[in-house]
């Protein structure tokens, strides 16, 4: 094997901007060049922006694209071959594209090598779209033998997994050919944790094809999938000697006969990914769906407290509008926790009181309602009335309404349709309740000063909908909720298996019978952030007319 230098170009691709996504991999790939790379390696689908979804199979988008592909081959014409992701049309039978990887040289789009294993499980949904390929492709450069794989192409592994999803195993035909150097073009969405794993399964199919690996990986944020980036390039042995910056773009170049490369600075706690995860998403969010600005109702509680200072980080302080909207239950420590809050993180607040709304909805409703005591109806109005003067000024200013609801309570359906879930963004949906605490405390201590106010983060969960109103008189303690809903949603288990480990039967019940109750509201929840690993988004598909209690 001869030395190469690859440079691996993280950038942050927006769906569907075609042109704009080839410009971005042109200066990326002139970049590079002054840097002496050879050979330039571009994350999945990098041309169109992942995922495309049903862009795909929108009138000519995929011709446009093929057509941005070779504009694109002749601007590099000077330039190092660069891999770029991309999807071509299927010319015999089956779905109707492939995945593929496209090579750019001498001004043509020379070869392409397809996808061969394709995801269909969680967020995923390739095999909607796209035939699989038999095995990865190869080609020489500079009498180097190069394997091109794409994404899930290497989490197949039998030597790493003790079950796999696929028959075929692409790293075995890798091994029969004997490539020099392993590429992989990917997409790989962030997940709390899943970084250990992903570096470890990469070092041991370096080491298992006794070949260097250099891995591509997107960053940013596209609908509810946000990408790290954290490219990566492994010797020979398995080491990691080159890993890029995280949640940020980045051109990383790599050295395949050195084990002295860059890397970046990380930290993988789960508040620290947490957050950086969730300024990313947002701040792509916003922008790629054409807001400059976004507000939020700040009720002095700690989930608005949290996703205001997600969005100041994201968007600037100039940019965030909160709007306070007292009702007679709202308690003066709650109006002053919000002005506290405003005054550390800068942003503009307006107040507007809700009472005289509230005595109006009253009034018009008292001969329908007269004998009926009042109830969760009333509390329901409360929260609708503040959805309706949130939506009034997303559209007079311009602005994205942020939603401020955390996972715990959409998984059991503490929120009001039409309500606090009003909004484009769910912005930490995906967040449960015990880890908004966590992050709350991480953030002040992150920071050095206290930018949510402490008094936020001690006093109980209060929706304030009713006098004295604790979220605990409707729900278990959230450390519990939380533990249980973990079972349920993300590892599936049955309440026999969640029972064994300590927990009230009575109590996982009422948490299921929540959970199956809510699923209506989480169909018509606002798009939200996904950061764990099984996030009511994409990845949850529950049916509405079912009887099964899961």
């Amino acid at each position: 094997m001869l030395r190469m230098k690859i440079a691996l170009l993280q950038i942050n691709s927006t769906v569907g901007d075609l042109a704009g996504n080839a410009q971005e991999i042109a200066t990326a790939v002139k970049t590079a060049a002054r840097s002496g790379a050879e050979l330039c390696v571009c994350p999945e689908l990098a041309i169109m922006g992942y995922p495309p979804r049903d862009l795909l199979l929108q009138g000519n988008f995929a011709e446009q694209a093929e057509q941005q592909l070779t504009a694109l081959a002749k601007e590099l014409a000077e330039l190092p071959p660069t891999l770029v992701g991309t999807a071509r049309r299927n010319e015999g039978c089956g779905k109707p594209f492939h995945n593929c990887a496209a090579l750019l040289k001498d001004g043509q789009v020379v070869e392409y090598f397809c996808k061969t294993l394709l995801p269909s499980y969680d967020v995923f949904d390739e095999d909607r779209y796209f035939e699989a390929s038999e095995g990865p492709g190869f080609f020489d450069l500079n009498g180097t033998k190069i394997a091109v794989t794409v994404c899930e192409d290497v989490w197949n592994d039998s030597a790493f997994w003790d079950t796999q999803h696929y028959a075929n195993d692409p790293i075995k035909s890798i091994q029969k050919e004997h490539a020099d150097i392993i590429i992989n073009l990917s997409a790989s969405p962030f997940v709390l944790g899943k970084q250990k794993v992903r570096q470890t399964l990469l070092a041991q199919v370096a080491k298992a094809l006794e070949a260097p690996l250099v891995y591509a990986n997107q960053i940013g944020g596209n609908d509810d999938l946000i990408f790290a980036g954290r490219s990566m390039a492994f010797s020979a042995d398995g080491t990691l000697h080159s890993r890029a910056a995280s949640f940020q773009e980045d051109i990383l170049l790599v050295d395949t006969d050195t084990q002295n490369g860059r890397i970046e600075d990380d930290d993988f706690c789960p508040e620290s990914e947490a957050w950086r995860g969730l300024v990313l998403g947002l701040g792509d969010y916003v922008k790629k769906c054409g807001f400059r600005r976004a507000l939020l109702g700040l009720s002095g509680g700690i989930d608005s407290s949290l996703v205001a200072a997600v969005a100041v980080e994201a968007l600037g302080a100039d940019n965030v509008l909160g709007v306070l909207m007292p009702s007679p239950w709202s308690s003066e420590g709650s109006l002053s926790d919000a002005k506290a809050l405003e005054a550390s993180l800068g942003i503009k607040t307006l107040t507007v009181p809700i009472a005289p709304i509230m005595e109006s909805f009253d009034s018009s409703l008292s001969e329908a309602f007269a004998g009926y005591a009042a109830d969760v109806t009333e509390e329901n109005i409360q929260a609708r009335i503040r959805g309706n003067l949130l939506m009034a000024m997303s559209n007079k200013f311009s602005s994205l309404l942020l939603t401020t609801g955390n996972k715990s309570e959409l998984a059991v359906g503490y929120c009001t349709i039409y309500g606090d879930m009003s909004g484009g963004l769910a912005a930490i949906s995906d967040v449960p309740k015990t880890l908004v605490f966590s992050l709350c405390r991480w953030l002040n201590e992150h920071k050095g000063r206290e930018i949510i106010p402490e008094t936020v983060i001690t006093k109980p969960p209060s929706a304030e909908l009713r006098p004295d109103q604790k979220d605990e008189d409707s729900l278990p303690p959230y450390e519990t909720l939380d533990a249980i809903l973990e079972q349920l949603v993300v590892f599936r288990q049955s309440p026999e298996q969640i029972e064994a480990k300590g927990y009230d039967r009575d109590t996982i019940d009422h948490v299921r019978r929540l959970l199956r109750g809510a699923e209506f509201k989480r169909r018509q929840a606002a798009p939200g952030l996904k950061i764990t690993d099984r996030a009511f988004g994409t990845g949850w598909r529950m049916p509405l007319a079912a009887k099964y209690m899961y």
